[in-house]
């Protein structure tokens, strides 16, 4: 399936620092891998309009029931705001029942850095995973 690309809804300002979130889902079964995948563009939808949202990705592969998102964001509180705003707050409460396994990660880069690579994200994830 096809991922959904990054895209900048408010560009960040020159030289500012920017709080990056990684996240990885596995889902226990191939329908909820489909509903998480059905759910996503409506997220992405949302994030585009979110107050200091400044870049959102996600990589699907649905077949092995695996998604990872990426986001920057002008602070820590811009994405807790949006985590805590509809729709997201209710779709993480529904994928909580069908997903097996989830990881986050937590980082600040500058402006001039974005977009994040996939392969930083996925390093850092299996960072995180090694250490806990």
């Amino acid at each position: 399936m096809p991922d959904i690309p990054w895209s900048t809804p408010t560009p960040a300002a020159p030289g500012a620092e920017v709080y990056v979130m990684a996240s990885r889902f596995e889902t226990e079964t191939l329908i909820g891998a489909l509903r998480f995948f059905l759910k996503a563009p409506g997220i992405i939808r949302q994030i585009r309009k979110a107050p200091g949202a400044h870049g959102a990705a996600l990589r699907a592969r649905v077949s092995r029931r695996t998604f990872l998102t990426l986001s920057a964001w002008e602070d820590r509180d811009a994405l807790y705001r949006f985590a805590g705003s509809e729709p997201h707050r209710t779709s993480a409460r529904e994928a909580a029942a069908y997903t097996k396994e989830s990881a986050f990660t937590f980082w600040t880069v500058p402006a001039s850095e974005l977009p994040i690579g996939w392969a930083e994200a996925e390093r850092r994830l299996a960072e995180r995973k090694r250490s806990h």
